[in-house]
């Protein structure tokens, strides 16, 4: 019976694992997919190379991007659309939520419960933009806020709530993060 409770640890631990895995190999394959849409479905284009590049980086299947490839150009599936949510943290910091999602109408509400439920507030469009820069990257903070410890705390649970929901792909913030 000993080999039983050894099994049972291995099988939760790879239930977790690949959970783990198939949440980071879904978020890949939504942005290949809003790349290629981009490049009106070429495949060669900039942005979806470096998708790729990422997605390999990451150990995802060859076979799930170009299944992601093949979404994007149209080949049947749901339309995906890029959507940005700003809002204000802990400390008064301003947070930038990118994400990719095939219906805004549930995404939306689910994004402002985290931020209700945590106590802060989900702003209108521009009403966190300002604080950063779009570059290639992602979003720049043009303004640096220093957080107490205790603060910076709840900030990095309250990023930790929002990179759990499967449609976010990145959280930008204006506070100093130690290097």
């Amino acid at each position: 019976m000993s080999g039983h409770n050894k099994w049972s640890k291995i099988k939760h631990k790879k239930a977790a694992s690949d959970a783990e895995k198939s949440k980071l190999f879904s978020k890949h394959a939504m942005i290949i997919t809003m790349e290629v849409r981009k490049a009106s479905g070429d495949p060669a284009a900039a942005g979806v190379l470096a998708a790729i590049e990422r997605a390999k980086k990451d150990s995802m299947p060859k076979e799930n991007i170009e299944r992601a490839i093949t979404k994007g150009s149209g080949v049947g599936g749901a339309t995906l659309e890029q959507v940005l949510f700003e809002g204000y943290g802990p400390g008064g910091v301003a947070i930038v939520i990118e994400a990719v999602t095939d219906n805004n109408n549930r995404t939306a509400p689910e994004i402002r419960h985290i931020f209700t439920k945590a106590g802060f507030t989900l702003g209108a469009p521009g009403s966190a933009a300002w604080a950063f820069t779009k570059t290639t990257e992602g979003y720049v903070p043009t303004t640096i806020i220093a957080l107490d410890d205790t603060t910076g705390q709840a900030l990095a649970e309250f990023i930790s709530l929002l990179e759990e929901q499967e449609d976010v792909t990145n959280v930008y913030t204006t506070a100093d993060t130690p290097e």
